[in-house]
């Protein structure tokens, strides 16, 4: 599995490309290359009263699965700036990220994702909208076995203990 499996030509001049290592193509015909470096994605953990929202996943990869808001980033866009416009687009609501808690790097379709994730911070009522199917807030122990991405899990455990702990 990887972001250039199947490239055989150059996007930009049709020239057959020449494989530099499984992460790296060369074009001889117009000098372009192209690696396979994870996209660049965020996801937020907005909690209130010991909750924190989740959302059912619209379309695949992993639909019908529960999600953190978030997506992937726009060329040149600020994690931060990114999150704020991807939980406008899922949910409806304006966020402040709070605390960035880390990267992690998850497989998505044919490719991998490096997610940054953070606690936010945002007032309103959550309204599904773009690609979530379902918004809905979760205890701890409520948490889906099975969340759509498997770091999502381990960040959400983290965050489950925190709460214990107070």
């Amino acid at each position: 599995m990887g972001l250039l499996d199947g490239w055989t030509v150059c996007p930009r001049c049709a020239t057959e490309l020449i494989d530099g290592n499984e992460n790296a193509r060369t074009c001889p015909g117009c000098g372009s290359n192209y690696w396979g470096n994870s996209a660049p994605a965020v996801q937020g953990l907005l909690v209130r009263n010991g909750r924190v929202l989740l959302g059912k996943r619209r379309f695949p990869p992993r639909q019908g699965y529960w999600d953190l808001p978030g997506g992937f980033l726009e060329e040149g866009e600020l994690p931060e700036d990114g999150l704020r416009r991807e939980f406008i687009e899922e949910t409806g609501l304006t966020i402040t990220p709070v605390e960035f808690l880390g990267g992690v790097v998850d497989p998505y379709d044919h490719y991998f994702v490096l997610g940054l994730t953070y606690v936010v911070e945002g007032a309103g009522e959550p309204m599904p909208h773009d690609d979530v199917e379902e918004l809905r807030w979760f205890m701890p122990e409520e948490i889906p076995a099975e969340m759509a991405f498997p770091s999502q899990n381990t960040v959400l455990a983290h965050w489950a203990r925190r709460v214990s702990a107070g």
